[in-house]
């Protein structure tokens, strides 16, 4: 069996790239999750804020530090197995790349550094100030680097000379038509896929009764946060589902499963597509319901996939099925979230069983929807690696296939290791929990308190500690 060497460099990338994304993502989340603890312990004084700030740091570190190790490897791939793709596009890509490390990378790296061995050196003024400019950090890198991939989407600001891209106007570029939406439905899916977490471990620890105050504090911020973001992620879903209609309508075809511009543009809730004979197997539609989200006209038109060249089809039935998995999900979330408030407003948000079981085990949604929304912005492009510019096949490098199949083979080991070590440990630090003075005294520990990366290496590496919930990657216990 002859191997395509362009469809193993995209599988290369493509499982790179998922392995990565989950770790920035939630450490954009839980950077902004601690900033906010620790201006409300700042406010108030509440030491159990101080407590979950804490906690939560150790986590953030090992994210932190996993998505760095799983970043690097993207870098170089852009010269091993996407050279041709780097010299047409490097002028621009490029620029947009190094400044997410210089403006970026940088500020998160310095003062986290605080974070991680400040908490006993420095007044609390500054863990705070250290823990907000994090924060800032990782929604700048977000900037920069969904920058750069809304650029391939839609490419604007540049001229072509000579086969390469050269950059004319860098405010077009950044701010290209579907940077906006895009980033604003990245960042707000981090905030979102974070809280959903939080609430999970909140969860679980009430089952198990164990740091009843502080999980208490998470249920309510993450009930909150889920309530207010989930809805508006559908809304900000919609205006950039709006955009892409405008600028990928191809992209939008496969992922309703919208065959012709005659047409209805019903809502396909389920289907198997069928490019053969370009309809839906077994459809199930809410009739013109597409076509009023799309067009917000109930009898309106859009383009389907048949008014287009079949070579610029994307895979049709992975757009399509991703494309619901990523919104079930979100539906998902929002119920969740108004469940969430009419326990709270009942008074019963902390003693319902059926709540607390249920949530327990959605800690893995976000991640799931962020993947699955990704799979739909990639794939959907194909066959463009830059929209309109450059095809994929003619984006890749001359290596042989042989050769991209072995390093990909390595990659998945070598994932698979760091990947299961980075959550065991994270895993860890959940069943030690949040800890203070207190506790440690009465566990015969010393005095002299601990820095946040000492208790992290602590905790993690076997301390004796009380039973308790597995954490949200186990099943709680008792």
């Amino acid at each position: 069996m002859e191997l395509d060497p362009v469809l193993l460099a995209r599988i290369q990338f493509a499982f790179t790239v998922s392995f990565h994304i989950i770790f920035p993502a939630f450490t954009i989340g839980l950077s902004a999750f601690i900033a906010v603890l620790l201006l409300t312990w700042m406010r108030t004084g509440a030491e159990k804020y101080h407590r979950l700030a804490r906690f939560w740091t150790k986590i953030f570190a090992v994210s932190f530090a996993m998505g760095v190790v799983s970043g690097i490897v993207l870098s170089y791939q852009f010269g091993t197995n996407w050279s041709r793709f780097s010299e047409f596009s490097g002028n621009v890509i490029g620029p947009l790349i190094g400044y997410e490390v210089l403006t970026a990378f940088y500020l998160e790296a310095t003062f986290l550094g605080i974070l991680l061995f400040g908490w006993n050196r420095f007044p609390p003024w500054l863990i705070t100030t250290a823990s907000v400019l994090v924060a800032i950090g990782t929604a700048i890198s977000a900037f920069w680097i969904l920058a750069a991939n809304s650029w391939m989407q839609t490419p604007t600001g540049h001229e072509i000379r000579g086969g390469i891209a050269y950059p004319v106007d860098w405010l077009q570029i950044i701010f290209n038509p579907s940077f906006p939406y895009r980033f604003a439905h990245m960042l707000n899916a981090a905030y979102l896929t974070t809280a959903v977490v939080v609430l999970a471990v909140g969860s679980r620890y009430l089952l198990a009764g164990r740091h009843n105050e502080e999980s208490r504090t998470m249920l309510r911020m993450a009930v909150g946060m889920i309530a207010v973001s989930a809805p508006l992620q559908l809304v900000i879903g919609d205006m950039h589902g709006l955009n892409t209609l405008e600028h990928q309508p191809v992209k939008v075809a496969a992922m309703e499963g919208h065959w012709s511009e005659r047409d209805p543009g019903h809502l396909v809730l389920f289907g198997l597509p069928n490019e053969e004979t370009r309809t839906n197997d077994y459809q199930i539609a809410i009739p013109h319901l597409g076509a009023l989200i799309l067009t917000h006209d109930w009898d309106g038109t859009y383009l389907g996939l048949t008014d287009f060249p079949e070579e610029e089809w994307p895979p049709v039935a992975n757009v399509f099925f991703t494309f619901r998995i990523m919104v079930g999900i979100g539906l998902l979330l929002i119920a969740t979230g108004f469940w969430g408030l009419y326990l709270w407003w009942r008074g019963r948000l902390f003693d319902s069983r059926f709540f607390l079981r249920s949530t327990s085990f959605m800690w893995p949604l976000g991640f799931v929807a962020i993947l699955t929304g990704w799979f739909v912005t990639e794939q959907g492009r194909q066959p463009w690696v830059v929209y309109g510019l450059m095809q994929t096949a003619d984006g890749t490098s001359p290596v042989p296939a042989a050769s991209i199949a072995g390093t990909l083979a390595l990659f998945v080991f070598i994932y698979g290791i760091v990947f299961a070590t980075g959550i065991y440990y994270i895993n860890r630090l959940i069943n030690a929990g949040p800890k203070g003075e207190a506790t440690d005294a009465a566990a015969g520990l010393p005095n002299r308190p601990l820095s946040a990366a000492e208790e992290a290496t602590r905790e993690a590496t076997g301390r004796p500690h009380g039973q308790g919930p597995g954490g949200p990657l186990t099943a709680p216990k008792g």
